[in-house]
């Protein structure tokens, strides 16, 4: 009986790793052209050229990653664009809580440019790395800090339950207050589009870089 259930959890172990590796974000196969080939912008419509200018100033990537795929509609992207600016500079959340929420949703959605793009800035804003290595393994963090459970436990009741209970609204209230209980499950929401945005594009990191999920 005891041989039985450890060969069962090491071949569910071994299951839930090949589920998990099936819903990482993957790249096209060797040879296969981009399904949205780079955008450049001398390419754009002359109207939404500024606004690729405007990307360029201030985006790692330039016109690549979720750019690539949003400027094939260059109102959206521009509307898309004004939020992303507010969620990422003008934001009420701190920024080491802004950016935990967004690796939480690059973590859940196995977004490959998402976490290659926000785990450097969420170190550099003051999250711990432990808090973040624990994030990539698939355990709870350990040693977080009140309002850094608070983001990770909303926004995976969010994920898992679609909604939160009272009584967790009532502590993140406590926390962090309305405007950023709020601007939490709006960055939140935002990055799982930016994610499904990369996924339509197979948008990856810059060639030569190992992907986070391989």
């Amino acid at each position: 009986m005891k041989t039985f259930i450890i060969r069962f959890i090491h071949i569910t172990a071994i299951f839930l790793g090949l589920v998990s590796l099936a819903f990482s974000q993957t790249p096209p196969a060797p040879g296969e052209p981009k399904r949205f080939p780079q955008i450049t912008l001398e390419q754009l419509p002359p109207d939404a050229r500024p606004l690729g200018e405007e990307i360029i100033k201030i985006s790692s990537v330039g016109l690549g990653g979720p750019y690539n795929v949003m400027l094939r509609s260059p109102v959206f992207a521009d509307r898309m664009k004004r939020l992303l600016d507010y969620l990422r500079f003008n934001t009420s959340l701190p920024t080491r809580l802004n950016e935990f929420a967004i690796i939480i949703q690059g973590k859940v959605w196995r977004s490959q440019v998402e976490w290659y793009a926000h785990y450097p800035l969420a170190i550099k804003a003051g999250l711990p790395q432990q808090v973040a290595d624990d994030l990539k393994a698939g355990i709870r963090p350990r040693d977080m800090k009140p309002d850094e459970a608070v983001v990770y436990d909303v926004s995976m009741e969010m994920i898992n339950n679609h909604q939160i209970s009272d009584a967790l609204f009532q502590k993140a209230k406590a926390i962090l207050g309305e405007q950023q209980l709020v601007d939490l499950v709006a960055v939140s929401g935002t990055y799982v589009t930016v994610a499904m945005l990369l996924a339509l594009g197979q948008e990856m990191p810059p060639a030569g870089k190992p992907l986070p999920f391989p």
